[in-house]
């Protein structure tokens, strides 16, 4: 077999990288008055350039690159695709909806690129060090990208929580990869699954799984460390929020999907437990901080702890279910909330001059297609039937109940429970937007939002992902359990095997 150049196991993320740095050369040469707009279809022709480059990563056979530091499956393919096409859609969403006079727009997409180059590295990284410097390239570019509103208090105020908490938390992350590595002597994942179950400091394994763990809780703003989420989503610039709702959050499931199942399966015993907690907390933490808000974006902010709540239920079922269960979830969570960010970001503008939840009333009424996709994305949200939402929360609880077991059966019976008093909030904000508005005092009423070509097509893609992923989600499936079965550490000696396709769904998938 003709060995894979190692540039061709990173090829994603060396266009993201490539493009990156011609936005940011473009922009130092142009004069201070010029228009950047258009840089941002470059940002966006380049993420879609790179999004075909993972889609033609199936065709490489299964295997690593650069020292085995950096891996090509199926499992890091499905990942690739779905943090591009996240970042497509929001370079799409900010296109339409940055003031043509805002300040640095060059610097703007150039950072969302830089990001999504630290996330897709992120998924692929097989090297406790290269996860370490991947997850340092996702969260500075997004720290700045939280604080781009600078003429406004809480854009530097959500920028410097985030920081410092973000900084915190990857402390902790490090300090585990010393531990491990002072346990093992070695910082590859494939290796540390080896010496891990027999390795006589297994106290200090113990106390680097729990270091890693809060760390990865925190960028995935799981309970009891999410305090982070409300200031930083209300204080950063809609899409910017679209994205950090969703990229980010995804780029770090996956990353504990490889520590848990992949690095360390052999203290099942002692993870399962505190994912478990996690989930229950971060459900009901969530679920009933969101209730008391009037705040849209601090409601959708908790509702993403919730969120994170429901996919970490995944984390109960055991091996390739497990995995798979959480990989669509994440597939669902990322189409559905970008959406509704994207609605959010339309109609209360750039400087959100309509943040609470009853300024939404009557937009049926003045916006019908945004009034609309609004209702459509919270039904999706909820988890009703035909949306991607439902499989999400299906095959979640699915793969929970797979022990049998009696906290199994606790765990899905709390998420149903939340899931009722989610809905609470989302039905709230859908019978507002529904509702016929009031003649004001001063007998003007909001503008009607303009939806141009690029949020246009964000908003499509949003919304064909999550009908996708609600009536036909057994491709989705498909890739989800083919990148599953990848996730393991191959036995000594034995051949790289050709990847899968994950396009095409089996019969039993697409049922």
């Amino acid at each position: 077999m003709t060995p894979v150049p190692d540039i061709d196991r990173i090829m994603p993320e060396v266009i993201l990288t490539l493009t990156g740095v011609a936005v940011m050369l473009i922009d130092a040469s142009l004069a201070a008055r010029r228009s950047r707009r258009w840089l941002g279809w470059i940002a966006a022709m380049g993420t879609t350039l790179a999004l075909w480059a993972s889609l033609w990563q199936i065709s490489l056979p299964e295997g690593t690159g650069f020292f085995d530091t950096v891996e090509t499956s199926t499992f890091t393919v499905f990942f690739h695709v779905l943090i591009c096409g996240i970042v497509l859609v929001a370079l799409l969403l900010s296109l339409d909806t940055l003031p043509a006079n805002s300040h640095h727009q060059g610097e703007y997409y150039a950072l969302v690129v830089f990001g999504a180059v630290g996330m897709c590295l992120l998924t692929g990284a097989v090297e406790l060090l290269v996860v370490f410097i991947a997850l340092e390239i996702s969260s500075i570019s997004t720290y700045v990208l939280a604080g781009y509103r600078k003429q406004t208090g809480r854009g530097p105020e959500s920028a410097i929580k985030y920081f410092l908490l973000g900084s915190f938390a990857t402390a902790f992350l490090l300090y585990g990869i010393a531990l491990i590595f002072g346990a093992t002597g070695t910082t590859q994942v494939y290796q540390i699954a080896i010496l891990a179950p027999a390795n006589e400091n297994h106290a200090l394994i113990v106390a680097a799984l729990a270091m890693m763990l809060v760390g990865i809780f925190f960028k995935v703003s799981a309970a009891p460390f999410h305090v982070w989420t409300p200031d930083v989503y209300e204080g950063a610039p809609s899409p910017v929020v679209a994205l950090l709702s969703t990229g980010p959050k995804v780029a770090a499931f996956a990353l504990l999907l490889r520590v848990v199942y992949e690095m360390l399966p052999s203290l099942r015993t002692l993870w399962a437990p505190l994912l478990w907690v996690a989930a229950v907390l971060s459900m009901t933490v969530g679920n009933l901080a969101a209730l008391r808000q009037q705040n849209v974006k601090r409601m959708l902010a908790y509702s993403s702890i919730a969120h994170a709540g429901y996919l970490l239920a995944a984390f109960a079922g055991i091996g390739d279910l497990g995995i798979a269960a959480a990989s669509f979830y994440a597939a669902a969570y990322a189409a559905m909330n970008v959406g509704v960010f994207a609605v959010i970001t339309l109609v209360s503008g750039y400087d959100e001059k309509l943040p609470l939840i009853d300024d939404y009333r009557g937009l049926i009424y003045r916006a019908p297609l945004l009034g609309s996709l609004l209702i459509f994305f919270l039904i999706s949200l909820i988890g009703i039937p035909f949306t991607g939402g439902f499989f999400g929360k299906f095959y979640s609880f699915t793969a929970a109940m797979s022990p049998m077991n009696g906290s199994a059966v606790a765990l899905v019976i709390i998420g149903l429970l939340n899931s009722g008093i989610a809905a609470a909030y989302y039905l709230r904000l859908a019978v507002v937007a529904a509702q016929p508005a009031a003649p004001s005092a001063a007998g003007a009423a909001p503008a009607k939002p303009e939806i141009g070509i690029a949020v246009g097509a964000a908003l499509l893609l949003a919304v064909a992902a999550t009908l996708v992923l609600g009536i036909k989600p057994g491709a989705t499936l498909h890739a989800a359990q083919s990148g599953a079965h990848t996730l393991q550490a191959p036995a000594p000696g034995v051949q790289s095997s050709p990847l899968s396709p994950i396009i095409q769904a089996t019969p039993q998938a697409a049922q």
